[in-house]
């Protein structure tokens, strides 16, 4: 199971974190990473980290949204800086269990006010 939290509403150019654990699994984890959707949009790639630290981001969010990831607690993070109103969206976490496949989270809402 992965939990989310850490979303919430916020102002232009503050400041969020979010977590998403993988809770009751003694599975493998490779990549991680984050995506979000907003309302008539597909669900696009914001970051990812490979299992060795590698990271890799969209353009919009480069040089201010940093991935990382705690492996011992089978956790990812995003930590968002300089949130613009664009960035409003559900963010999904996303996975890949090395023995199980790709799973993802329930989602959690960012909201940016102009």
């Amino acid at each position: 199971q992965l939990v989310e939290s850490g979303g919430g509403f916020v102002q232009a150019g503050g400041s969020l974190r979010l977590s998403c654990a993988a809770s009751g699994t003694s599975f493998s984890i490779s990549a991680m990473g984050w995506y979000r959707q907003t309302p008539g949009k597909q669900r696009e790639l914001v970051a990812t980290i490979s299992s060795g630290g590698s990271t890799n981001y969209a353009d919009s969010v480069k040089g201010r949204f940093t991935i990382s990831r705690d492996n011992a607690k089978k956790t990812v993070y995003l930590q968002m800086n300089g949130l613009k109103p664009e960035d409003t969206g559900v963010y999904y976490c996303k996975t890949n269990f090395v023995e199980a496949g790709v799973f993802w989270g329930q989602g959690t809402q960012v909201t940016v006010s102009s």
